[in-house]
C-alpha cells in the first residue's frame, strides 16, 4: 500500500465524511465495511461515484477508505460524495472545473431548523382556538 494519498472531508447535515484516495486496485471500504454493504440502497452507490464518473476516473486504479460518522443515510450518502469530490481536486487541481460543473463542489447548507419557543417545532404553531 502506497503511503501517499490525498484527503478530502465532506459534510452535509449532522454528517462528516473522512476520504482517503490512493493509487491502489479498486478497493472502497467505508467505516472498514466494503462500500456495497454500508450503502445498500438503490442509487446511493450512483451518487458516491458521482465525482470519479465525472472526471472520467477509473474506480479500479484508486483505493478509497472512507471514515464516515454522524447522520442518517442520506446525509452520510451526500457527505462522502463531497468528500470523494474534494480529494480529486487535491490529487489533480485540473479536476476542479469538472466537478465544479457537475454541482459535486458544492457543500449543501440545509441544516435542521432550531425549534422556537412559543411553538411546537421550529415552525409548527398550537393550534389557534377563538373561545
Amino acid at each position: 500500500m502506497s503511503s501517499q494519498y490525498y484527503e478530502g472531508v465532506g459534510r452535509r447535515k449532522e454528517s462528516t465524511a473522512r476520504v482517503r484516495l490512493m493509487s491502489g486496485n479498486g478497493k472502497f471500504t467505508v467505516n472498514d465495511r466494503p462500500v456495497e454493504e454500508y450503502f445498500p440502497r438503490t442509487g446511493d452507490m450512483e451518487a458516491i461515484l458521482g465525482p470519479l464518473s465525472a472526471t472520467e476516473q477509473d474506480r479500479a486504479t484508486y483505493d478509497i477508505t472512507v471514515s464516515v460518522r454522524g447522520g442518517g443515510v442520506s446525509g452520510q450518502t451526500d457527505s462522502v460524495q463531497l468528500g470523494l469530490a474534494r480529494a480529486l481536486v487535491k490529487l489533480n487541481p485540473e479536476n476542479t472545473a469538472l466537478l465544479r460543473k457537475g454541482g459535486f463542489l458544492t457543500r449543501d447548507p440545509r441544516v435542521k431548523e432550531r425549534k422556537k419557543p412559543g411553538l411546537k417545532r421550529a415552525r409548527k404553531a398550537p393550534t389557534y382556538t377563538k373561545r
